[in-house]
């Protein structure tokens, strides 16, 4: 399991490089990723301080740092 979101996680950072700030939702739709998935690789990545997150809207959006 702990493998699966550190790959996730880098799956999300290569989207984010590729397509800049994007909403959350989006990432999971692109990336074909369940939500505990999304969150627990978008946790990995906020604790190690790479990714940023603002709400606009109903959307959370995030950008890699």
């Amino acid at each position: 399991m702990n493998e699966n979101i550190g790959i996730n996680a880098g799956k999300i950072w290569k989207y984010l490089e590729a397509n800049g700030e994007s909403k959350s939702v989006r990432i999971k739709r692109e990336l074909k990723l369940t939500s505990a998935e999304l969150n627990m690789a978008l946790g990995w990545l906020a604790r190690e301080g790479n990714v940023t997150f603002a709400k606009k809207g109903f959307f959370m959006w995030v950008k890699l740092v």
